[in-house]
């Protein structure tokens, strides 16, 4: 009774990234460390201990529980009271105990771990050769959930029976796959299989060697990931790749490449040491990097470009194929084009049937589609283009309590946004919203993450443009429940509070938002914007002027006709007679006159998209595109071909009515000065580039004489230009003003919705 006395008793209760990461064994094996009893288990909610023990152990406990956390949990919150001691005489895990409403935060799917890779390469381990291979430290899991708590049977692995030497480690307190859940081993978890482009088995003794035969003969093969099918072939054969375009329908865009390790990557590609430690991390996306002239993957995997997308394996199936393959492999998604990637297998052979050669396919079934992240590392710090695998559903932390709100995204680049609490969760990429299969995996992935996370929301957050499919299913979800308020966001606005939300602070400040499109309340295509904003409201203080797009939409794929529209409209028409776009496309020119003259078909534009465009065009760099944003990429390919050009070009600041308008007549006639003089391409993209990071600050200085403000916040896809942003960002700092850009979200319109949840939330009644 005396040493019952002398304990002490504590309840705690963990929020964060603590479910499927190994955090209840790690609880164990701590508690054990400190000679304390009790409990630990799996809520909705948290995951709840309660220990026994001596004071200072409890305390030691407590302080450990934090910093030695399994090195893929994320803990948010740990709450702790003091109870009465019980009496306890052993520590164990207790079954998982659901609670009606409670949510806790779900982990991304994580590369595979080393211990698990020397497993897999290992000839006298008994997972040698295992595709399927993982443990508490990597492997699915967001894409195999169903609901929580995380516990097998909540997910797609609940069909495999752990046979008694994987029972026998997840029962291990000492076996780091203790209470892993998709533990699985050649004897009782998923199986591959290599079927024709019918879907029907091929016999084979060795699954992954005959597809790695068949990669070498240049076929296509649709392999069956984490998140959906890839499409594999052999990306040092231009044949290989040139199949893999025409079937693919994608031409030109540039395709992801998987390369076995870091030391093959090297070999093709120049790799910084933040560029190698993002490679080889949990989240294991892919990553751009500056392509080597001397690399053996075929030109025609990324035409025209100076950056490769790598990626590393990050599934056993993976490190398996590479190996056997012996050769860079292309890796993209398994869809034609702008369709969402396809999931199951009989899905697959329908829909990629007249892709692939052949499927290379499991009997694992993948619950949320899940396409690779894509990022770039800018100075030291990783900015992605697209946001998905390994990183969602990990949230936004918000620095206010949000209401529950669904912000519906863009039309491209999709992403929806739920907020509960102080959490925006951003979805993975969904997609451009052009289809109806498209639509189907938006509805069904907001009813994934409503689920797992408990929310029902009570406002809905949607672009002002009233064409896009997200906005129409907004309305729809409003008009069945008159309950949901409905609040119109502006673009640009979006893009600013994005920006602001991902990196903690509510502003206001000056925004400068460029992109290609986006809808303006004066019905116009607004895309070169400064905001002064911040979550409640905007006011528009500059813009580039309004010039047309002949033939709207017919304008953004072909760019000389926005040249040309540009042109006619700033009294330039003289260098039309002598532009070789005239030469090439002269029957569309006095087609092209008349529209512009009588404004037939050609909206009026501000964009900064269209301007990259329109310069692409007259340099005959890019005059049509065969992908979004081909013409402004390739300009900056060329302006990297002149490091150290300093020169730019003018342009003009006019007022009206409060606003300053940016004209840019000085620039594109400058532009074809230099072109008359045959000035290089290189030259002339670089100062371009120069001028327009140079009109970013100096617009900038301006609107803070007026407002006294010296934050600026950079967002819109044009920022997902290299060498503008880093010129920009370095120029405003060096003008005095703080420079907000993107961490966690793209700054294209992959984080719109996130902006939309926040203005939604402060919007007054």
């Amino acid at each position: 009774m005396a040493r019952t006395s002398t304990l002490s008793l504590a309840r705690l209760s963990v929020r964060g990234v603590v479910q499927g990461v190994g955090f209840r064994p790690f609880v164990y094996q701590l508690a054990a460390r400190h000679n304390l009893k009790g409990w630990v288990l799996n809520a909705s909610g948290a995951v709840r201990i309660e220990v026994e023990g001596e004071p200072a152990a409890i305390t030691r406990f407590r302080r450990d529980l934090e910093r030695e956390a399994p090195p893929v949990a994320h803990i948010e919150e740990i709450t702790c009271e003091a109870g009465e001691p019980v009496g306890y005489d052993k520590f164990e895990i207790r079954d998982s105990v659901p609670e009606p409403g409670r949510y806790q935060l779900v982990s991304p799917d994580i590369a595979t771990c080393p211990d698990c890779l020397h497993e897999i390469l290992d000839p006298a381990d008994r997972r040698y050769g295992y595709a399927f291979t993982n443990c508490t430290n990597c492997g699915p899991r967001f894409t195999i959930i169903a609901d929580i708590p995380y516990d097998r049977p909540n997910t797609t692995m609940r069909v495999f029976e752990m046979c008694p030497a994987c029972r026998k480690e997840y029962d291990d307190p000492a076996d780091r796959r203790f209470h892993a859940q998709p533990n699985a081993c050649p004897v009782c978890g998923p199986r591959l299989e290599l079927c024709d482009a019918q879907g029907n088995p091929l016999a084979c003794d060795d699954v992954i060697a005959r597809t790695a035969d068949l990669l070498k003969a240049g076929k296509i093969v649709a392999v069956k990931g984490l998140g959906g099918y890839l499409l594999a072939g052999d990306a040092a054969s231009d044949k290989a790749v040139a199949r893999l375009r025409r079937r693919k329908h994608r031409p030109a865009k540039p395709l992801a490449v998987m390369l076995t390790t870091l030391e093959e990557v090297r070999r093709h590609c120049e790799v910084s040491d933040a560029e190698a430690d993002l490679l080889a991390s949990p989240g294991s996306p892919i990553v751009l990097l500056r392509w080597k002239p001397e690399s053996t993957v075929a030109a025609s995997v990324a035409p025209g470009l100076k950056y490769l997308g790598v990626m590393l394996p990050y599934t056993p199936l993976h490190h398996l194929l590479l190996r056997a393959a012996g050769r860079p492999l292309v890796m993209t998604s398994g869809n034609l084009s702008e369709e969402p990637i396809a999931r199951d297998n009989d899905e697959a052979v329908a829909r990629l049937g007249g892709i692939a050669d052949c499927f290379l396919r499991h009997n694992r079934d993948i619950y949320a589609r899940y396409d690779d992240s894509v990022m770039l590392v800018a100075g030291d710090t990783p900015r992605f283009t697209r946001r998905a695998r390994g990183y969602a559903p990990h949230p936004v932390r918000l620095n206010y309590p949000s209401r529950q709100i669904l912000g519906v995204g863009a039309e491209e680049k999709n992403t929806f946004c739920l907020t509960r609490d102080n959490f925006a969760f951003v979805s993975q990429h969904i997609g451009d919203m052009e289809n109806l299969e498209t639509l189907e995996h938006f509805k069904d992935t907001i009813g994934l993450y409503q689920r797992l996370f408990r929310i029902a929301p009570e406002i809905i957050a949607h672009d002002m443009h009233p064409d896009y499919l997200p906005t129409k299913y907004a309305r729809e979800l409003s008009a069945a429940d008159d309950g949901l308020k409905l609040v119109p966001v502006q673009h640009h606005h979006a893009h600013v509070a994005s920006c602001l939300a991902d990196c903690g602070v509510s502003g206001p400040v000056i925004g400068v938002s460029l992109d290609g499109t986006g809808y303006g309340p004066d019905g116009r295509i607004w895309g070169g914007e400064f905001l002064v904003a911040d979550y409640v409201s905007y006011r528009r203080t500059a813009h580039l002027e309004y010039l047309p797009l002949p033939g709207g939409a017919q304008a953004i794929r072909r760019p000389y006709r926005a040249a040309l529209g540009y042109l006619l409209a700033l009294g330039l028409e003289e260098a039309i007679e002598h532009s070789s776009i005239t030469k090439v496309y002269s029957d569309e020119v006095a087609i092209i006159r008349t529209q512009v003259k009588k404004g037939i078909n050609t909206p009026l534009t501000s964009s900064m998209g269209r301007l990259f465009d329109a310069v692409a065009a007259l340099t005959g760099i890019r005059p049509v595109i065969e992908y979004e944003a081909q013409a402004a990429i390739e300009l900056e390919m060329h302006a990297d071909d002149a490091p150290g050009e300093t020169g730019a070009y003018p342009f003009a600041l006019a007022e009206e009515d409060d606003t300053i308008i940016i004209r840019v007549r000085d620039l594109l006639a400058a532009v074809l000065e230099d072109i008359k003089h045959k000035t290089s391409q290189a030259v002339i993209a670089a100062r371009f580039h120069n001028t327009i990071a140079g009109m970013i600050v100096e617009v900038c200085q301006k609107i803070s004489v007026q407002t006294s403000l010296k934050a600026t916040a950079l967002s819109g896809g044009v920022f997902q230009n290299r060498l503008l942003a880093a010129q920009a960002a370095r120029r405003l700092e060096s003008a005095g003003f703080t420079v907000y850009t993107h961490r966690q979200v793209p700054p294209n319109d992959g984080g719109i919705s996130l902006g939309q949840v926040v203005i939604a939330a402060h919007q007054k009644e």
